[in-house]
């Protein structure tokens, strides 16, 4: 069957660009086969820096033939009590270009109408494609265009040339004047001829004939196969990067991994900092043996090696990125960690916050409180870590490599003769910084690392500054996730709420919120974090919506719930016990509770009911406090049997007040039993409930 191929050759695009646009170009073609009834194989897309390809297999040359049928007016509107056709039914004929004797009649909600059918014949492949493709060109999605030169129609870097091919044959349609062919360019030094093909294969044979690696996959794997090789040559090896081998992958065409070496005399700066100099900014990869750093680097050229240019050259601009962060590295050592505090007070965290100085001191408020809650013989220590912990924001280093806030804090901290302690609080105290990353690995930097990510969120929501659709500037939802994984892991009974009232009280004057907007936003934050990180972990939907309408004492608590309510759900009466918990919610809602007046129990099926909720009560209770959920579930159903009998033999709103409210007070006893464990009205079941 025919394919198509279509290749757009650039100047070079920037390397974080390619796989969006690629993965854009293969969902927006598939998407227009599937919308013009043309059957199609799956796009297959691959690119370079300066050529983004797609590969289209198995394509039909014509579209499919369809019957489209349209409904007109009402029957009674369309035909006279002679069954003569009207003006309706004649403008809707006409309007559909058939004779009014061939309209039909079809039943829709809104009754009997008359109807058309009209036959679409597919057009060639071929024709649709030449329609569309200069379109779907200036359609692709890139991060930033711009229109270059006398072009109108902006793009991620100058076109140069189009290739595209149906069926072996060039397809005939222009994009900003160049002209579809069959004419494609070589490696821009290795082979910079142009070369022609016919198919899809000769396209492959020919792009490898002029040194182009189209494929991205196979550019990936010789990489990782020529890095591996070349650091095994100094014993050595490179840490799996999946992020830097994406990037280098779509910087070059034809990858040579190439090694360079640095004086061993640079080994004595922080090895963050010379791991970020070679992988941030000059996207070499570090050579270890096992945690320890060796004096080379490995870097991906787009072309062969001769001699020792490359390595020298690539020596000679890490020298001098190494020279200065040494330079940076010696004046900031030149004072000690604490001197640059006061030194916050000149830099904005944010206007309606204040300075990175407010910021501190009330990062150091919440973390003594929290301290004193999780860890108060640590008190002392957090409450320095904390105080120290922004400090590196003023350094010459962390100004000129800001990936670094922490990490150099933690390293000037031990230089200032600081704790051990209190260095690895500061270094750790932004992680979480990203999805995967770990969290700090002592309770001192776990407390200051929730005390800085908590003002954060509470501040910014504080003035207004609340995330909504894409818009999160200030991260607050990764900061929201980071605090949890860190309660979660540490297993800190920290109540969410009294958390968020410490960080109000905290932000005092600055909020620009009520108390109760603020902690209303905060709660649907964390709330909407907390559904995503259980989703993720296969939980259902109602049993999270079921578990955080509860109070949530911590996070890993409610994790234990959702996982206690999950496994009772999948129990055979699990649905007969939800639906008599539900009952007991519905007619107990708005009504005030008080004390079981057993001389008030007159019925057999109340007294029983008591009876089964005194006898299970504490043991229920204890295990609930003990965060024993599952027990404590199972130990509540053995209730249900006599719920149903309540209910089917005692009248609750009855003409007596006294017996009422007590018949009330008992079936708040009883939600009071489930209630700490979950809100079973948000629970979706599958029978019909009874009523």
């Amino acid at each position: 069957m025919p394919d198509l191929l279509i290749e757009i050759g650039t100047e070079e695009i920037p390397a974080g660009y390619i796989e969006p646009a690629l993965e854009d170009m293969r969902r927006r073609l598939a998407e227009f086969f599937e919308k013009g009834r043309v059957n199609a194989g799956t796009p297959q897309v691959m690119g370079t820096p300066r050529r983004l390809v797609v590969h289209v297999p198995d394509v039909d040359k014509r579209q499919q033939d369809v019957v489209e049928t349209y409904l007109g007016p009402n029957v009674n509107i369309a035909f006279d009590s002679d069954g003569n056709p009207t003006k309706a039914a004649i403008g809707f004929a006409k309007g559909k270009g058939i004779e009014v004797e061939l309209l039909t009649t079809a039943e829709t909600p809104k009754g009997i109408v008359v109807s058309a059918q009209s036959a679409i014949k597919g057009r060639p492949t071929v024709d649709i494609l030449n329609e569309y493709l200069s379109q779907w060109i200036a359609d692709i999605t890139f991060p930033k265009k711009m229109r270059w030169g006398s072009r109108k129609v902006p793009f991620a870097r100058p076109v140069h040339w189009v290739a595209a091919l149906f069926d072996g044959k060039k397809l005939k349609f222009e994009f900003e004047g160049i002209k579809a062919g069959n004419t494609s360019q070589g490696h821009r030094f290795l082979s910079p001829q142009k070369f022609k093909f016919d198919s899809f294969k000769s396209y492959i044979r020919e792009c490898k004939k002029h040194k182009v690696m189209v494929d991205p996959e196979e550019r990936r794997e010789s990489i990782r196969d020529q890095v591996k090789a070349i650091a095994k040559e100094v014993r050595g090896k490179v840490k799996e990067d999946t992020e830097l081998l994406d990037t280098v992958t779509h910087l070059v065409e034809f990858p040579v991994a190439v090694r360079g070496e640095f004086d061993k005399a640079y080994l004595e700066l922080p090895k963050e900092l010379l791991v970020i100099t070679m992988k941030v900014h000059q996207k070499y990869f570090p050579v270890w043996r096992g945690d320890k750093l060796l004096p080379y680097f490995i870097t991906i050229s787009n072309m062969k090696a001769r001699g020792q240019d490359i390595p020298r050259g690539n020596q000679r601009v890490l020298k001098a990125r190494l020279e200065d962060a040494r330079f940076f590295y010696d004046e900031d050592r030149k004072r000690k960690l604490g001197d640059f505090v006061d030194d916050l007070n000149g830099v904005v965290f944010q206007k309606d916050l204040g300075t990175l100085y407010e910021k501190l001191l009330r990062v150091v408020s919440l973390a003594v409180k929290v301290s004193r809650r999780v860890c108060p013989q640590e008190e002392e220590t957090v409450r320095r870590a904390a105080l120290l912990s922004k400090a590196d924001l003023v350094t010459l280093m962390v100004f000129e490599f800001p990936e670094l806030q922490g990490i150099m804090g933690g390293y000037y901290a031990e230089h200032s003769g600081e704790s051990p302690e209190v260095a690895q609080a500061i270094k750790e105290h932004y992680r979480p910084a990203f999805a995967g990353d770990a969290v700090p690995s002592t309770q001192i930097g776990a407390v200051v690392a929730v005390a800085d990510k908590l003002d954060t969120i509470v501040g910014c929501i504080g003035v207004g500054l609340i995330p909504s659709g894409s818009e999160d500037p200030y991260a607050l939802r990764r900061h929201a996730l980071g605090i949890m994984q860190i309660l979660s892991e540490y297993n800190f009974s920290l109540d969410l709420e009294w958390l968020i009232d410490q960080g109000i009280q905290t932000l005092s004057e600055k909020a620009k919120l009520t108390e109760e907007e603020i902690s209303s936003h905060c709660k649907a934050l964390f709330n909407q974090r907390f559904k995503s990180m259980l989703a993720g972990e296969g939980y259902e939907y109602d049993v999270i919506d079921a578990v955080l309408a509860t109070h949530i004492a911590s996070f890993k608590s409610a994790e234990a719930k959702a996982k206690a309510l999950s496994e009772l759900k999948r129990q055979s009466y699990f649905e007969d016990l939800a639906t008599a918990f539900k009952r007991v919610d519905r007619i107990i809602e708005g009504d005030m509770s008080g004390n079981v007046n057993q001389d008030l129990l007159k019925e057999e099926a109340e007294l029983a009911l008591f009876r089964k909720f005194a006898g299970i009560k504490s043991t229920v209770e204890r295990h609930t406090q003990a965060g024993e959920y599952s027990s404590a579930l199972e130990k509540i159903a053995v209730i249900k049997s006599e719920v149903d009998d309540f209910f089917d033999h005692v009248m609750v709103n009855v003409d007596d007040p006294a017996l009422k409210a007590n018949r009330m007070a008992l079936l708040k006893s009883i939600a009071g039993l489930f209630s700490p464990l979950a809100d079973f009205s948000k629970i979706v079941l599958k029978k019909s409930e009874k009523k």
